[in-house]
């Protein structure tokens, strides 16, 4: 299924002083900062869509999850290790509040969404539209949480500023850290690791098996190369255009192990960019020599679709670039690598492999 819908830029990751996580240095490291200033400038903003196909309904009632048939009854209290170190006791999962839209995503398709009291920023599926926002673009409000009354809070090493985390902490809430996805090994972890914090571990095995099959069905779909033709190369751009950021992924983007898995080449981490991001140049370009461009939606709407993108310097004179050949995809599920992959993994294939498989 192609996708036109809209990505919420990725959680912070830079790290912070004080107390509370510290932060990753991994693929949301550039990534974060440039996603906090554009979010600022233009409030995840867009930008007219001049070459980019409209939403279909499809693609809109697509923004939610699938929830397990069984719903799950939590056995608590239990003791679980934090990513940072700490010892964290769940007494209660009545009211949870995750601090990313990947954990949110987890924490609802295991059956639990009806206990959930609070979103952040980048939680978008539908289920969760109605609930109170406690970030601000994308630092989390200590007194909003707490005013919500948790017996629960999931963050993880992305999450911050540290001080409100350590506030969180400080009043008696259980807050548990989670190691943030990279890749695809990391999905069939976090779940294990949400679920047994919300004392449902048999929910959470239910679910990595279920996401496992599905992700596995996907790739068993991705053609393979016609008439010895190579793998497409497959630059991945972050883009926020009227924050004028445009930024070419690296080995440590996050989009590697997707991109992969939907039989592609990662052309910049192919082009040795080893970092997350770089600025996108004409010479970074031509020597990832993308066939196709994957950008997030709302991305691809701030810089004026297909026909505003072809105009960065370098686009253009790419085998992309002239074959207009642009997959994007969901800003709310691209990268969050949680039940949804294997929906992400569909769209890739889909809109790489147009007819089956017959281009390069």
């Amino acid at each position: 299924m192609r996708s036109s819908q809209h990505f919420a830029p990725p959680e912070p990751g830079a790290p912070r002083p004080g107390r509370g996580p510290v932060r990753s240095r991994g693929p949301w490291g550039a990534m974060a900062a440039v996603a906090a200033l554009a979010l600022a400038l233009t409030g995840c903003g867009g930008g007219t869509d001049t070459g980019t196909p409209a939403a279909s309904a499809e693609a809109a009632v697509a923004d939610r999850v699938e929830p397990l048939s069984t719903v799950p009854k939590p056995q608590l209290p239990v003791t679980v290790t934090s990513a940072d170190g700490a010892k964290v006791t769940v007494r209660s999962a009545d009211r949870i509040v995750p601090l990313t839209g990947s954990l949110s995503e987890i924490v609802f398709t295991l059956g639990l969404g009806e206990h959930v009291v609070a979103r952040d920023v980048t939680t978008t599926f539908e289920q969760a539209a109605k609930l109170p926002v406690v970030t601000r673009a994308h630092d989390v409000s200590a007194e909003s949480v707490l005013s919500l009354k948790p017996t629960l809070v999931l963050a993880d090493t992305t999450t911050g500023p540290a001080e409100a985390i350590g506030q969180i902490r400080d009043a008696g809430i259980p807050l548990l850290v989670v190691e943030p996805a990279k890749e695809l090994a990391d999905v069939e972890s976090r779940i294990d690791t949400v679920a047994a914090a919300l004392g449902v571990p048999d929910s959470g095995t239910e679910l990595a098996e279920r996401t496992r099959s599905r992700i596995e069905a996907v790739q068993k779909s991705v053609p393979a190369p016609a008439d010895g033709r190579t793998k497409p190369r497959v630059a991945f751009l972050y883009l926020r255009g009227s924050a004028s950021v445009y930024l070419l992924g690296g080995r440590e983007s996050g989009a590697s192990s997707l991109l992969e898995a939907a039989g592609a080449v990662d052309a910049g981490k192919a082009s040795g960019l080893k970092k997350d991001f770089t600025a996108i140049t004409s010479e970074a370009l031509a020597k990832a020599a993308p066939d196709a461009i994957l950008v997030m939606t709302k991305g691809l709407e701030s810089v004026g679709g297909v026909d505003g993108l072809v105009k960065i310097p370098g686009v253009a004179e790419t085998p992309a670039g002239l074959d207009r050949r642009i997959v994007s995809v969901d800003d709310g599920v691209l990268l969050n690598y949680g039940p949804r992959t294997d929906r992400v993994l569909g769209e890739l294939v889909a809109q790489l492999y147009p007819e089956g498989g017959t281009e390069s």
